[in-house]
């Protein structure tokens, strides 16, 4: 039996990014920009010295930060019936790394560009879908039934090993016999953990994460890294592991040295989600990724939405009330919010700097990895041997993440221009110097990073590319680290200060759309008590 990705799912690395030496693309520059989070903006509160407010604003919540979490508590606020709040975003538009772009050719993922089918844990991403028409319904087992233009099209992967493309990313093309064995001994262990339930009753492994069960025998997972799990079990291979080491960059921004072994074996035995029309393995997916969810809520709440609003005081006041004071890049001015209550959605080192005074300080490690990605526009999808062109497109031992198309789901014919998103987890060294090299390098230069992976499977790359907007993402997202996921302090976190609440997938040990959504609602369900308008 030739075990595939797929079959994990549905039951249940060597080098370095290249940085080429000064190799220059024949002819002109690419065009293109870096865009993306401004890290000078985000930068003001390391500096500090804002003036002080200048005017006055009451609010029954104010919410502060606009990515998932935040879109989130605020559509639920307006749902509850509480029309009374604002929500303040640094940015200028909401959606975190969820965010997307679009150009005369297809719309376009900066980060996040795909969900998971929910399993029955996630009750609030459930109810999501059948609001937003991703569930159209129900058969007779009771099975939701999937919109058929956001599932993913098929092929949705594939991988270039030995030279050619093979279907899937299990590298099993060219594999020995001992590295099938270890295949079907890591997909038994997966189907034994997926349907695996703790002394509490509680799945061993679920979304959302703090409803997995906190049973010894799956939460001593958390102390050791994905690779010392591997060596535990007997799994030597080398493509085993560069297979997980690829899994725990693309989920988790870390290698198999620096994730923890139980969020490695959650991403596949968390996968709990059915369908009527879909194998439990598909995900939903859009030309502009998670943009679309993003589209879709911020749209009932753009009129509550300030951006260009960086909050720098998150605190009690004397009524025990909540004062937020925040600064208006528009006007150059600060603002000072009085409100009943607040709703804290930002990542958690930024939360540590504007909660004042939070005495939370968690005893565990916070990493958070940086990334980049970068939208190439294309004159057409290039060529390649074997297995052909897919969603998700990635490269045996290259330290990027490989590309996804965006085109893809578009029911035009395929040929003509399209936009493939290229990503990498920087991941390689400490995260701190990593994120330095990554905003010090320009525009050309990561071009010519970027191209210098493509030309490994795409020789013909550099005709092809009519465009390369490059966006780097200085933390990226939260690394679940060993220790982090299973540690009690996680969980404190999240509890309320007063009238202060927080909500990010931060609390959650690492980011995806479903945790985030998840806080979100949960905490604008406990600010929204009381309903009425601010008092004084």
């Amino acid at each position: 039996m030739n075990t595939t990705r797929r079959q994990f799912l549905a039951s249940a690395a060597a080098g370095s990014l290249l940085l080429p030496s000064c190799v220059r693309r024949a002819g002109k520059p690419v065009p293109g920009s870096l865009v993306g989070p401004s890290a000078e903006t985000g930068h003001r509160l390391r500096v500090g010295q804002f003036p002080p407010p200048a005017r006055e604003e009451k609010h029954a919540v104010v919410i502060v930060g606009g990515g998932v979490a935040g879109l989130a508590a605020a559509r639920k606020l307006q749902q509850l019936g509480c029309g009374d709040f604002l929500l303040l975003e640094l940015e200028p538009e909401p959606g975190g790394n969820s965010r997307s772009g679009e150009n005369s050719v297809s719309p376009y993922p900066w980060g996040a560009h795909y969900v998971t089918l929910p399993g029955e844990d996630a009750t609030e991403v459930l109810e999501l879908y059948e609001e937003l028409g991703l569930i159209t319904g129900k058969n007779a087992d009771g099975l939701p039934v999937y919109e058929e233009s956001a599932l993913v099209a098929d092929p949705s992967e594939r991988l270039f090993l030995n030279g050619r493309w093979q279907e899937d990313l299990l590298p099993t093309s060219g594999a020995t016999g001992l590295d099938r064995g270890e295949f079907e001994r890591f997909h038994t262990l997966i189907t034994h953990f997926k349907a695996a339930r703790g002394n509490d009753g509680a799945r061993a492994f679920t979304i959302p994460v703090d409803r997995s069960s906190t049973d010894p025998r799956f939460t001593a997972l958390d102390q050791i890294t994905a690779r010392q799990w591997l060596h535990s079990e007997n799994l030597h291979s080398e493509r085993l592991h560069w297979y997980l080491d690829y899994v725990c960059r693309d989920d988790f921004g870390g290698t198999i040295d620096q994730v923890s072994a139980w969020a490695a074996v959650h991403y596949f035995a968390s996968r709990n989600g059915r369908a009527a029309n879909a194998d439990p393995d598909v995900v939903l997916t859009w030309p502009n990724g998670n943009g679309w969810l993003i589209g879709q809520l911020r749209e009932p709440v753009a009129a509550k939405i300030r951006t260009r609003h960086l909050a720098w005081s998150v605190a009690p006041n004397s009524e025990g009330k909540v004062q937020i004071d925040a600064f208006d890049f528009e006007s150059n001015q600060s603002v000072r919010f009085q409100a009943n209550t607040a709703i804290v959605c930002t990542p958690w080192f930024v939360t540590r700097k504007i909660v004042q005074p939070l005495s939370r300080n968690p005893d565990f490690p916070l990493e958070y990895g940086p990334w980049v990605s970068a939208n190439l526009t294309l004159r057409e999808l290039p060529a390649g041997a074997g297995f052909g062109p897919a969603w998700d497109n990635v490269f045996y031992n290259s330290r990027s993440l490989g590309y996804v198309v965006a085109t893809h789901q578009s029911l035009a014919q395929p040929k003509g221009p399209t936009v493939i998103t290229w990503y990498a987890a920087l991941c390689d060294g400490p995260a701190a110097a990593e994120r330095e090299k990554a905003a010090a390098r320009s525009h050309a230069q990561w071009c010519e990073i970027i191209l210098e992976d493509l030309r490994r499977v795409h020789p013909e790359i550099d005709a092809l590319v009519r465009n390369i907007d490059v966006c780097v993402w200085g933390h990226g997202m939260i690394r679940p680290v060993p220790g982090v996921l299973c540690h009690p302090g996680r969980k404190q976190m999240a509890q309320p200060a007063g009238a202060i609440h927080f909500a990010h997938s931060d609390l959650s040990g690492f980011s995806v759309f479903e945790e985030a959504y998840t806080r979100g609602v949960q905490a604008a369900k406990a600010a929204a008590h009381p309903l009425a308008p601010f008092s004084a």
